[in-house]
């Protein structure tokens, strides 16, 4: 008998999790602090610099917990926090150069331990990745 769906998805989560938390461990990044230094980076390509409250819709995660990582990302230099023209208040969040470097030695550690966790899959990769967008658009993640 084939478990609930929940508990597979909960044991397969804490799996892939374990996986990404080694993948980053030699980078000394959380994988918090790796999504939101990714986020960053996107938003920073496709948009005006942006702020930690669009930095926090983007990566999905709590705006006060985005804050948080984001002031040790900044003491670590991996980003700076410059403050708004409009409203000080307001930081505009940037990659560094020293982020920017260990982003991208991070990502592609990340992408190659993330193949092949999901390798098992094979061609049910497709099938598997709809099957999750229906789940996040459904539940509005």
């Amino acid at each position: 008998m084939t478990a609930p769906a929940g508990l597979l998805l909960w044991r397969v989560t804490l799996a892939w999790q374990r996986v990404m938390r080694a993948a980053l461990e030699p980078h000394d990044l959380t994988h918090a602090q790796f999504v939101l230094l990714v986020s960053t980076q996107w938003l920073g390509a496709h948009e005006d610099m942006p702020t930690q409250q669009r930095i926090a819709e983007h990566a999905g995660t709590d705006a006060m917990m985005t804050g948080q990582v984001l002031r040790r990302l900044a003491a670590r230099q991996l980003v700076s926090r410059i403050p708004d023209a409009k409203d000080p208040r307001t930081p505009r969040i940037a990659l560094t150069e020293t982020g920017r470097n260990l982003l991208a030695d991070a990502l592609a550690d990340v992408e190659t331990t993330d193949a092949e966790f999901f390798a098992a899959l094979g061609q049910d990769r497709e099938v598997f990745l709809r099957g999750l967008a229906a789940l996040r658009d459904d539940h509005g993640v």
